[in-house]
């Protein structure tokens, strides 16, 4: 089987501390990634992208074993070769950002102000979101 072709480098660079510091943070998102697969209102490929990008900077190794592992792997390669976020993602998101503007404006637990500011930032995500593919290009056969 051939590994996939990396469309970013690994920056790893970092010693001491702060490489342990990444590394750290790399397996916790790991571990909250694989729980959001079993729990519904946690996602998952944020997740894993920030585990890919700490291991980016702190352990080529890691980060080559999120990148070509069997099951987790594929998600983080469909965002970085193809920026693909998967319609059912898509749909998830978007019904929980808007439940949660919806439960802050009905709490009033902000301000008018800080509830505009909320729906103005939530909307740029949506609109980020909508706009993303959700399934990877079709390769033309030559």
């Amino acid at each position: 089987m051939s590994q996939p072709e990396f469309t970013g480098q690994t920056k790893v660079g970092k010693t001491g501390f702060r490489r342990l510091c990444l590394i750290v943070l790399g397996w916790t998102c790991i571990l909250l990634g694989v729980l959001g697969i079993v729990l519904p209102l946690l996602p998952t490929t944020p997740f894993l992208l920030v585990a890919l990008w700490a291991f980016s900077h702190s352990s080529i190794r890691f980060h080559n074993w999120l990148y070509t592992h069997k099951y987790l792997g594929p998600m983080v390669q469909d965002w970085d070769r193809f920026h693909v976020i998967p319609k059912k993602a898509k749909i998830l998101a978007i019904t929980m950002m808007s439940a949660s503007l919806a439960l802050i404006a009905y709490k009033g637990v902000l301000p008018l102000w800080g509830l505009i500011i909320v729906g103005i930032s939530l909307s740029c995500v949506a609109f980020f979101i909508i706009r993303c593919p959700s399934v990877r290009p079709v390769k033309v056969p030559k």
